[in-house]
């Protein structure tokens, strides 16, 4: 049986990011998809470590690094020394940035009807009980991976 669940969720994820994208336009929010997740984590806990920004949405470190530049570049973000730690860098919200919060939970808000349309209280439940499972076996995989080549490169620094 041919199945078509990845190919389906890359579709729905590529539209799903034009649209919203398109909404942030129509109501005056300049920022892109990538953008919008970073504020998200940090508007929910300002302050954080990109590795902590990262890990909280799911993009590669750098990614985080380059999308948090152009935003600090815009205004939106700034970026300070964690005086704990020279080696961290802290990413917090602008003024701007917390204006910009109830505007886009209301895009959000527009897009969660769209995502849902058509779908009974009890069908978006189970949806989203197998989206989790998903991620789940994808994290734990993902996890394993990573495990595993820190045990192959201690074992290659061991060997010399």
């Amino acid at each position: 049986m041919e199945t078509k669940g990845g190919f389906y969720i890359s579709q729905i994820k590529q539209l799903q990011d034009r649209i919203f994208e398109r909404l942030l336009a129509e109501n005056g929010i300049e920022i892109s998809g990538g953008q919008g997740r970073i504020l998200f984590v940090l508007w929910k806990n300002d302050q954080l470590t990109i590795n902590e920004i990262s890990a909280r949405t799911s993009l590669a470190k750098n990614t985080v690094s380059i999308v948090v530049d152009g935003m600090v570049n815009k205004g939106i973000l700034t970026r300070q020394t964690n005086p704990h730690n020279r080696r961290q860098t802290i990413v917090s919200l602008t003024e701007y940035a917390k204006s910009l919060q109830t505007k886009y939970e209301t895009v959000s808000q527009q897009m969660n009807t769209l995502f849902y349309q058509g779908f009974s209280s009890e069908e978006q439940m189970i949806f989203e009980q197998f989206l989790a499972r998903i991620l789940e076996t994808l994290t734990q995989e993902e996890q394993t991976h990573i495990k595993q080549r820190r045990i192959n490169h201690e074992d290659q620094r061991t060997a010399f």
